[in-house]
């Protein structure tokens, strides 16, 4: 089964898992990076605190704007269409810059608190 692995101390990185959850019809495994076996998902911490993950069934990794298609593509459905859209340039190279775009500035936005501005490592409640 495929595995999303996002941020679970990030408050914008939940609501958005939490919107998948309501709205999106997956059947992938979603986990909070640090309630994940990264080794057995063949991530590393530094990939999995940089970016979304998503990991197919076949192991292949894909992070970012490509991990948020490949997630609208296993909800199959009307769903494949912006998934399919946001892997094929020129709209994945937007995706990509969307993506870093929000991801620095996740914060800021809805569901976001100060805690998402900080790298995980110096979080409250960090393992020190």
């Amino acid at each position: 089964m495929s595995t999303l692995v996002y941020d679970g101390d990030c408050g914008f990185c939940t609501t958005c898992v939490g919107f998948v959850d309501r709205r999106i019809p997956t059947q992938a495994t979603v986990v909070a990076f640090q309630h994940a076996d990264l080794a057995a998902l063949g991530l590393t911490l530094t990939e999995a605190e940089d970016k979304l993950q998503w990991v197919a069934d076949d192991g292949t990794i894909s992070a970012g704007h490509a991990a948020v298609g490949r997630l609208l593509l296993d909800a199959g459905g009307w769903w494949r269409v912006p998934g399919r859209i946001v892997l094929i340039p020129p709209f994945s190279w937007l995706g990509a810059v969307a993506y870093r775009l929000i991801a620095d500035n996740r914060h800021r936005l809805p569901g976001g608190t100060p805690a998402c501005a900080l790298p995980p490592s110096q979080r409250p409640g960090a393992a020190s």
